[in-house]
């Protein structure tokens, strides 16, 4: 089959299986208008079967993508441990490059990218998806505006499922040489909207990492974060969890919001700052009694339902399209992801 080109920014996806596919069919598909992948490469045959039968073009090798000079840039969606070594070859060969997270193992790593990508000129971006997350858009709506719950002092972030006996999901996902393991699978995630949610420098971080499922990395973790600024964060993915917690637990010191999962169900709960002559009676706590536990009186507080959040105006493969040929200003930074993969490796260290 042949490969057709045009004036359209022009992407060669390395690796088809799971993320790739996605990518190709439904993330770079949906900004048609000035994207196109020309093509993919993947060394597993099967996967380059499938790809040819949905009309896929196939490269025969790696440096079949290098040596074409009608590839603009280049995906990378392989294991953790292939990343630095593809890019680094993808930018000295002319390519921009767009890179799955954890974009490396460590922070070195990722240096020594960046350090290409400023010697070629190169464009490299991180494909930090959850940063366009609608339940992450929220939370950051409620934390930079403030009139929801006030001045937020604590925020508490989970991802859980459960799988049984199962383990994690996918094949090189559960071994270290790889990059397996939930820290660098979930935690890139919740930790780069965190980073990229709260301006402040850390200052303490304390964690616990889990291996319940037997295998040779993490299968979950929970990680206490306090930042400079006072604002404490409590972040946290289980995988052997058969009742999940609120995916996001927001305390301010007005009021508090509670996003209980992705589809956004959840509410907020906030003091109406009316003056309430009544007090709160006392209640009975188990065999005890507290006036501090009891709901509190009718007119102190008031529930909400979560304000609506608009979605973000810039796609991640828009702003790409931008920051190559219009030179405008990734929203994904380099310096932001090499702060996340710092954090990462104070954890896995």
């Amino acid at each position: 089959m042949t490969k057709q080109v045009n004036n359209k920014l022009n992407i060669a996806t390395i690796g088809y299986g799971g993320m790739g596919t996605y990518h190709v069919h439904g993330l770079i598909a949906a900004e048609a208008d000035y994207l196109q992948v020309v093509g993919i490469y993947d060394i597993d045959q099967e996967r380059k079967d499938v790809a040819e039968e949905t009309g896929t073009y196939v490269y025969p090798a790696f440096e079949a993508i290098l040596d074409d000079q009608e590839v603009d840039a280049v995906l990378i969606a392989t294991p953790n441990d292939s990343h630095k070594d593809l890019a680094i070859r993808s930018m000295r060969a002319g390519k921009h490059v767009i890179c799955e997270k954890p974009v490396a193992m460590n922070t070195q790593e990722f240096d020594e990218m960046i350090a290409v990508s400023e010697e070629t000129g190169r464009v490299l971006m991180v494909h930090q998806n959850h940063r366009w997350d609608p339940d992450f858009l929220q939370v950051k709506d409620i934390f930079t505006k403030r009139q929801a719950v006030g001045d937020v002092f604590q925020i508490e972030s989970r991802v859980h499922g459960a799988n049984g006996a199962n383990g994690i999901p996918g094949d090189w996902r559960y071994l270290k040489a790889h990059g397996g393991g939930m820290v660098l699978d979930w935690g890139i995630h919740l930790f780069d909207q965190l980073l990229w949610l709260v301006d402040s420098p850390i200052k303490s971080v304390h964690s616990d990492l889990s291996y319940i499922l037997g295998d040779e990395v993490d299968d979950g973790f929970v990680a206490y974060i306090t930042f400079e600024n006072g604002i404490r964060a409590h972040v946290e993915v289980g995988t052997s969890n058969f009742i999940s917690l609120p995916r996001w637990y927001i305390k301010g010191n007005q009021g508090t919001a509670i996003i209980e999962d992705w589809e956004m169900n959840g509410r907020i709960v906030k003091a109406t700052g009316n003056d309430v002559e009544n007090k709160p009676s006392p209640i009975r706590a188990g065999v005890g009694l507290t006036k501090t536990m009891a709901p509190p009186v009718d007119g102190v507080t008031e529930t909400l339902p979560l304000p609506e959040s608009k979605p973000a105006a810039t796609s991640f493969y828009k702003n790409f399209y931008d920051v190559v040929v219009n030179g405008a200003e990734p929203i994904v930074k380099n310096d932001q992801v090499r702060q996340v993969m710092q954090l990462i490796d104070h954890i896995l260290a």
